[in-house]
Order: structure tokens, then sequence, then C-alpha cells
């Protein structure tokens, strides 16, 4: 099933090489495509096609034996394989070998014998790994098909893929009026998938559909080896339990190769050789690279050639064998560690390189360990553990959760690194500073936690005095400086961003003084000195184009072009200078996109599109933008992000004129907001929320609501719907297609307030 294409490039392939081994893991279905195979090519074959099974073989000296059985030629015992040479010679056959593990140097030299003597007899052998003859051609058998990625499918749709269609046809054999319906997909997605779609264990997993149904299977694979043991009868020993083919393929390894198989276990997903080397190398390098080596030919490791540097990595089902395993060696704690140490040390330049390197440079390297990271912090926080290795390694992989947006990954491994410290104070006390700085970054996107994220940032300046440590004071001013904004106290933000120039300036470095001006652009901006903010924003812009050759992403984890830029377009339009802004806009949305930082990319469209565009009065664009968002945040989790743009659609909704359900949509939102709904980026949603409600003819909800408003305190300017009450309230509004601001006296766009 699904193997068209391969059977007929097989075909033509055995009539130009003659000689051509299908190799592949256990279950993978080699045997099956070799008979197909044979019977494609069969009316090419004037003598016929003979099939010489050699499973059952232990001894190689009958080799030449079986073959003769099959071709009803007895040989004389003195040089078998002449004898069959001299038979063959004349022939025009295909004799198919298979399952050559038990005998493998016989049948190589079986069918170099043969090929030999015997232009017309092509051979097609099966193996797990290549017969090393001479003039031998391979194919490597693949995986049945299934959608990359995770994708939401009907079944219809789903039944397009071989690996579902085999799940779906040995269920229907298994299950009477069996059918697979939509919601049935994902599980059986899921199944195919962790079974690595090896048509063995899916035939073997579609058995137990009757017992579990799909979904239930679906959650209990991780005992797949007890699960999967209801094979057909008359299937070989090897084929009737996932576990038995497992085993047998185990026990044909060398000694040196069964314990190299056991340790690459603790690898989850690819690794390169240099981790392999590592990790399981026992004594030395030089053996263990030829043990990997022999693994990848025995289709136990899978190879990936494709990049600069070579990836390897066991099957799912493989790797959940050879770790029982190891952990009956005795071995795992031992390896475990290792694990966790080299990829301690792999992530220990990761932030340094984040300020050297292209951002998609600096993924491409970082972004592929991230479940090998998993791994190494799960057994370092595990009972049999080493809690000073996962405090380490969780300050290490802080850069890559914060570029991926799993911030809610990032601040439970945080927070049970922050318990597991104890000891000398001395010890402690730096690696305190790093991880609460990270735990308020990961706190203040997390919906209801946001006024956590203060007492951290705190404690990171507090420890970053004591330890005079100038690089942790200015994350710490700058995350405390944030916090204020979320708290409505501008003024004491504004403080902060001052002792945050202030520093910058003693340090020199081109890239503190960048963000300097770019926290005092943000800080005035919502202070209300637009004016101010204008100049420090228009001399951050000056800054990033001298360091356009210097990294994307700082050390406050922002990419900083883009996050400058719709800071840039707020203040233009406060500024009235309208199209300038919208043209920002655009420019912004393409430039977030290009750069690929999930968090940033939130902050263009919900700091930035989504508000000006509705005050704007361009509806159209204000909805595309929030559709924007809410797919972003879909793909990324980024919960908070969402929420806000699900409440932006709804007041979109309402100003289209259907209040109710705008209503309905903005009161859900801020509700499942909670106290986030305090945060600046809420006000407009908030305000609009009071507008609705008034138009519905609840005047009480439209007071509470401007109740809820009043935790953002400014002394100058507060944003509510677009609407300006600006200078200590001494705004007046000029009637006409233009109104002026009777301080500043710049023309405001038609329709801004």
């Amino acid at each position: 099933m699904g193997r068209d294409d391969v059977i007929t490039a097989l075909g033509s392939q055995l009539t130009r090489r003659r000689f051509l081994t299908i190799v592949g893991p256990g279950g993978i279905g080699k045997t099956t495509v070799a008979i197909a195979v044979a019977d494609a090519v069969r009316a090419s074959s004037k003598d016929g096609v003979r099939f010489v099974g050699l499973t059952s073989l232990a001894d190689p000296d009958l080799v030449p034996s079986a073959l003769g059985a099959v071709l009803g030629v007895y040989p004389s015992a003195a040089n078998p394989l002449a004898g069959l040479a001299a038979w063959l010679r004349d022939k025009a056959a295909l004799i198919v070998l298979d399952s050559c593990e038990y005998v493998i140097d016989a049948a190589a030299a079986l069918a170099e014998a043969v090929l030999k003597a015997a232009p017309g007899v092509s051979i097609l052998p099966t193996n797990r790994e290549p017969l090393r003859a001479e003039s031998e051609s391979l194919h490597r058998l693949a995986a049945l098909e299934l959608p990359s990625g995770s994708v939401d499918l009907a079944a219809g749709d789903a039944l397009r893929y071989s690996a579902v269609q085999l799940f779906n046809e040995r269920a229907s054999a298994a299950v009477d009026g069996f059918a697979l319906g939509d919601a049935d997909v994902p599980a059986a997605l899921e199944i195919c998938r962790r079974l690595d779609c090896i048509p063995l264990a899916l035939e073997l997993a579609a058995a137990r559909v009757g017992a579990f149904g799909v979904r239930d299977l679906a959650a209990h694979l991780d005992d797949r080896f007890r699960l999967l043991t209801t094979g057909r009868r008359t299937a070989l020993p090897r084929h009737q339990t996932l576990g038995a083919t497992l085993d047998w393929s185990y026990q044909l390894l060398p000694k040196e190769e069964r314990a190299v198989l056991r340790r690459l276990s603790v690898f989850v997903g690819d690794f390169p050789l240099e981790a392999a080397v590592a990790v399981a190398a026992d004594p030395g390098p030089s053996e263990i690279v030829d043990h990997i080596a022999n693994l990848v030919g025995k289709s136990l490791v899978v190879a990936d050639l494709r990049g600069d540097v070579a990836q390897y990595r066991l099957l799912d089902t493989t790797r959940l064998y050879a770790l029982e395993k190891l952990r009956s060696s005795g071995e795992l704690q031992q390896i475990a560690r290792r694990h966790a140490e080299y990829y301690r040390a792999v992530f220990r330049h990761a932030e340094a390189e984040s300020e050297s390197r292209p951002q998609d440079e600096w993924l491409a390297i970082y972004g592929r360990h991230l479940d090998n990271l998993r791994a190494g912090l799960d057994w370092a926080f595990s009972a049999e553990g080493d809690p000073q290795i996962g405090v380490g390694l969780a300050i290490a992989a802080v850069p890559l959760w914060v570029q991926l947006s799993l911030l809610g990954e990032c601040r439970e491994r945080v927070e049970r690194a922050l318990a597991a410290l104890e000891g000398n104070e001395a010890v402690t006390t730096r690696p305190r500073m790093q991880l609460s700085w990270a735990l308020g970054w990961s706190l203040m996107y997390g919906v209801g936690r946001a006024r956590e994220a203060g007492p951290a940032w705190a404690t990171t300046l507090d420890l970053a005095e004591r330890l005079d440590d100038t690089g942790y004071r200015l994350r710490a001013l700058w995350s405390l400086c944030i916090d204020q904004f979320n708290n409505g106290d501008l003024r004491a933000a504004l403080g902060f961003a001052r002792r945050f120039a202030g520093l910058a300036k003693q340090t020199s470095d081109a890239i503190d003084l960048m963000m300097a001006d770019r926290i005092l652009a943000t800080a005035l901006h919502y202070f209300g000195d637009q004016g101010e903010a204008c100049h420090h924003i228009d001399r951050a812009l000056a800054q990033l184009a001298a360091l356009a050759q210097q990294p994307q992403i700082v050390r406050v984890r922002f990419e900083m072009r883009v996050s400058t830029h719709y800071f840039q377009a707020r203040i233009l339009w406060l500024q009235g200078f309208a199209e300038q802004a919208l043209r920002v806009v655009e420019h912004n949305i393409e430039e977030g996109n290009a750069v690929g930082q999930a968090l940033s990319f939130c902050s263009v469209l919900g700091q930035g599109a989504c508000p000006i565009a509705y005050w704007a009065g361009d509806l159209d664009a204000a909805e595309r933008y929030g559709a924007m968002l809410v797919e972003h945040t879909e793909r990324h989790p980024i919960r908070l992000w969402q929420v806000w743009a699900r409440c932006f659609n709804g007041l979109v909704t309402a100003r289209r004129g259907d209040i109710n359900a705008g209503l309905q949509a903005l009161r859900g939102g801020l509700e499942q907001a909670g106290e986030a709904r305090f945060l600046p980026r809420f006000l407009l949603l908030l305000g609009e929320l009071a507008v609705c409600f008034g138009k519905a003819g609840e005047i009480a909800g439209a007071r509470n609501r401007r109740g809820d408003a009043r935790p953002l305190r400014s002394p100058r300017r507060t944003l509510v719907r677009g609407r300006t009450a600006a200078h200590q309230g001494r705004t007046r509004h000029i009637g006409g297609c233009a109104r002026r601001c009777c301080r500043c006296r710049r023309t405001l766009p038609t329709g801004a307030r």
C-alpha cells in the first residue's frame, strides 16, 4: 500500500543493474515490496521468479542448498556454488533472497558467484544492511507517507496518505463497521507518527482498535510494546509483536554495537556525531564512529546528510526499545548525566552568539537541540538527577525559549531551577540573578501573571547591584521600566528609563546606547511628550542603520529594528503625520514577517498595526491585521496576545455596527485576560467596551469599565479609543475636517480626536 511508484522504479532498475538490495529496518515492508517487484517483472523473466527465504537459516553453509531446493537442483556437496552457477548460466530469471541477516556473508558470496556466471539472472535481496558485495546497488525503503507537521485534516484528506490508508484498512478488517471519522484523524495521525509510519507497527496497532478505540490507543502508545502484541498467527515469529521484531534485530548485533545503540537512546530527535561520541563513547571515539556507521548500515540509526553537519536519530520505536535496554543494563544514570552535561556545554555560548550571529543562522544551530535540551532538564530535575546541572542548563537555554516564544515552558523550567538553588549564597547569587530576570519576562506574557514580573525584576536589580554586574543592571532597569508601564505609573517608568540611559552612557556600548534611546522614546511616548519621544526614536533608528551588521535580537530579547519602528508609527500618528505613520505600519509588517521572531511580530500587530488602522477608521485593514494576529498566536503559544487579538476583533465588529456580537467578544476576552486587562495595551479595548455598553443601554457597565481604566496613571495623557486627553486636560477640538491640539498645533488626521 502506497508503494506503487517504488515498485515501478525498482522493477525498472533491476533490468539495468541486475543486483539490487532492498534495505530498511524490521517491519518496514522489505519482503512485501520485494514480492510485489518480483510479480511486476515476472513477465520479462523467461525462466521465472524464485523466492528463497533465508530467515530460518542459522548455518551459512546451507544457503546454496536453500537456493538449490527452490530451483530443483541438487549440486554436489564439494562445490555447491559452482554447480548452481553452471545450471543458471543460460537462464533468464529473478532470484529473491529474503532476510539475509543471519547468513549475510554466505548470501553475498552466492550473489557474486551467480551474477558472474549467469548474465541473464538478476538478484533482489532484502536485508537490514547492504550485503557489501560486488556490483550491488541499494534502495533504502522509506516509511509510509504522512502529512508533515500538525495539520487539521478531514478523514477524506488524511486517507490520501499511505500510512493512514494502511492503518484504516487494517482497522476495518479487524473491527466490523469501523470507519475513520473526522474526530479520529488527529489520534490516527499521532499513532502513525509515533510508530514512525512503519507498516508492521501500524498493522499491529490497527488490530487493537477494537479493544481501545483510536483515541485511547493513541493515548497509551507509550506502553506500545505491551499493546502491540496481536500480529497474524501465520506471520513469522519476529513479526507477531513489535517487541519481537526489535529483539530479533538487537540480538543480531555484536556486543559493542548493542552498547552503543542503548546509549544513543538518551537522545531525543536529531544529534550530531560529536554528541554521540561525547555521550556514548566508551572507551574512545574511533571505535564508536565505526559502530555508528554500522548501525546506520543496519537501519537501526537514521542518517540525515542534507545539511552541512550530518545528523543522526533513532526511530521512536527503536529508541524506546533501546532505552529500556539501557535502563536494565544499569547504565542509564551515567549516560543521562553525560547527555545533560554535553547540552549544557552546547548552550553555554548561545546567548553571546545571539548577539553576533544572524537570527536565522543562530536558530538553525540551537533550535534543533530543543528536544534534547528538554530531555536533559527532565533528567537533571528528576529524583536521580543533578539539579545543579539543571540550573546551568536552564540559564543557558533561556535565549532559545524566548526566541521560540515558549514563555510558558520557560517559566516552568526557571521556577524549577530557582527552587533547586541551595547552598553557599556566594555561589548561588549569580544564577539566582540570571533566573530571576528570565522569570520576569516569562511571567509578563502569562495570562493573569504579569503583575508578578515586577518582584522578579526587583530581585534581579538587587542582586546585580550586589555583584556589580552592569549587564544585568541594565536588563533589570529596562524590565522594571516596562513593569511600571504595565502598572500605569508612567512617572516611575520614565525614571527607570533615565537610569538606564545614564548607565548606558557609562558603558559606551553602541547597542546599550541605542537601547537607551529606544526606551526613552517609549517612556516619553506614553508620558505624552511626543516631541521628545520623536527625537529619541529618530536617534535610535539612526543608530540601527549604523549597526546594520549587528545582531537583530539583543539582550532584552526583542528584535530592536522591528520594535523601534512600531513605536515610531505610534509617535508619528499622535504628532498628526497620519499617512507617514500608516506607511511605517505597512513596512513594519513586512519587516516583522521577514525577521520571524514570534513575540516581536505580536507587538508589530498589537502595538502598531491594529490600533493605528482602527484609529484611522480603516476597518478593513484593522480586521485584516486582527485576523493576522489571531492566526499568528495560534501557531505560537503567546496566549496573552491571542486574548488581546480576539478582543480587538470584537471591537472591530462593534464599530461595524454589530454591537451585541462585539460586546460579547470584548467582554468574554477581557474576562479571560483577568488582571492583564489593566495593561496599557488593553486600554483601547476597555474604552471601546464602555462605548459598547453605552450604545447597548447598559450605563452601569459603561461606568464600571471607566473604572477599569483607572490603573493607568499619567499626569499628561491617557489614550482611550484613540481620543487624546492631552496636556492635563487642556485639549480642545476644532471643527471641520481637521482638528488641532492647542499646544503643539499639529494638524491631526480626519477622524482623530
